[in-house]
């Protein structure tokens, strides 16, 4: 098995509906603490671990830990979830979305007062204000995952 990298036979079944966690950690302060073991991790394009992440398995890890919720890996999936809601509904848990390029999308999960936790090409795992000029302009849209 030299060479071989380990393939995984793991399927989704995208939802347009909310869903509802295994447990439920609603409060900011859950999103926080699972965002504070992750705060500094660089980024890495593909990555999936302490080494180095992506946005999207940035939010899926967010997920996992803070919802015992799986979510699809690429945020071109992700953002099929649940429903869409407008900017000034948001609630702590809702996946936020931005357009950076022409075909490059980034996302991360919205934790309350403006600010969203993400993955940034830039600093790694940080929390980001949705009013910062740089994504303020490139905001696309918002999903509501959790019921």
């Amino acid at each position: 098995m030299t060479g071989k990298k380990p393939s995984s036979s793991l399927t989704y079944s995208i939802s347009t509906q909310p869903m509802k966690p295994k447990r439920t950690l609603a409060t900011v302060s859950d999103l926080h603490q699972v965002y504070q073991r992750w705060r500094g991790v660089p980024y890495r394009f593909g990555g999936e671990g302490a080494d180095g992440i992506d946005c999207s398995a940035f939010t899926q890890t967010l997920y996992q830990e803070a919802f015992g919720m799986e979510l699809p890996r690429s945020t071109n999936e992700q953002v099929l979830l649940g429903r869409e809601v407008e900017r000034d509904e948001l609630r702590p848990g809702d996946l936020v979305f931005f357009r950076t390029g022409r075909s490059m999308r980034h996302n991360g999960v919205y934790i309350g007062n403006g600010k969203f936790a993400h993955a940034s090409s830039s600093v790694g795992v940080t929390i980001s204000s949705l009013d910062n000029v740089y994504w303020r302009s490139r905001y696309w849209q918002a999903r509501r995952v959790l019921d």
